[in-house]
C-alpha cells in the first residue's frame, strides 16, 4: 500500500513539474528578439524609414512571442506541419520580409558612407534611381566638362590635365597610345581616327562636341 501511495506521489510531482515546464516554455521563449547582423546607418537620410524599421521588428518580435506563448508554435522552427502552423509560419516570413526590406536599405547606405558619400549625395542616388558607379561616372563627366569650357582652346603640342584624362579614356577604349598629356601627333591621329568612326566632323581637334562623345 505504502508503494502504491508512494507512486501515485511520484506521478503527481512529475504531471506538477511538467505543468510548470510548458508553462515556463510557454512564456520564455528563447532568443525572441530579432538581431541584424549588417551594420545600418541609423542616420539614414530619410529617419521615417529608419523608424518603419524599428516597427517591423518589434512586430516580428511580438509575432514571434505571441505565437510561441499562445498557440506554442515557434515560427522560426516549426515542429508541426498543421493548418494553423503553415498560416503563422507564412505571416511571419511576411513580416521578416518588410525588416528585410528596411534593413538592406539601411545596410546599403551604411556601405556608401563608409565608401565617403554624404547623406545629400545618397539621397540623391535614391531620388534619380542610379546606382554608386553610374553616380561617380557622371560626377567625373560633368568635372571634366566644366574644366574643359573653362580651359582656353588647346591646341597641337599643348600639354594639359584634360588631354591626360582623354588619352586614359581612350586607352580604355582600345587606343594604344602614349598617357603623357601632351596634344601631340599620336593623340591628334587617334582623335582624327575616333571621330571618323563616330560621325563627327574628322579634323583631329578636341572640341565639346568630341569630348561629349568620349566620355560616353
Amino acid at each position: 500500500m505504502k508503494q502504491i501511495i508512494i507512486f501515485l506521489l511520484l506521478i503527481i510531482v512529475i504531471l506538477i513539474g511538467y505543468g510548470k515546464y510548458n508553462q515556463y516554455k510557454r512564456y520564455n521563449s528563447p532568443e525572441v528578439n530579432y538581431t541584424s547582423t549588417k551594420t545600418l546607418d541609423l542616420e539614414y537620410y530619410n529617419q521615417e524609414i529608419v523608424l518603419k524599421y524599428y516597427e517591423a521588428v518589434e512586430e516580428l518580435n511580438s509575432f514571434v512571442m505571441l505565437q510561441w506563448s499562445a498557440n506554442n508554435i515557434d515560427v522560426r522552427t516549426p515542429e508541426d506541419d498543421d493548418n494553423e502552423t503553415k498560416i503563422a509560419v507564412d505571416t511571419y516570413a511576411k513580416k521578416l520580409a518588410t525588416v528585410k526590406y528596411y534593413e538592406d536599405i539601411l545596410s546599403k547606405s551604411s556601405e556608401l558612407k563608409s565608401k565617403g558619400l554624404t547623406s545629400k549625395e545618397i539621397e540623391f542616388l535614391v531620388k534619380n534611381g542610379v546606382d554608386l558607379i553610374t553616380y561617380n561616372k557622371n560626377l567625373y563627366t560633368n568635372k571634366l566638362i566644366t574644366l574643359f569650357k573653362n580651359t582656353p582652346q588647346i591646341k597641337f603640342g599643348s600639354k594639359h590635365p584634360i588631354v591626360f584624362e582623354i588619352q586614359k579614356i581612350l586607352i580604355k577604349k582600345g587606343y594604344k597610345l602614349e598617357l603623357d598629356g601632351v596634344y601631340k601627333k599620336q593623340t591628334f591621329n587617334i582623335i582624327k581616327s575616333f571621330e571618323t568612326k563616330n560621325n563627327l566632323f574628322s579634323d583631329g581637334v578636341l572640341d565639346l562636341l568630341t569630348l561629349e562623345a568620349i566620355l560616353k
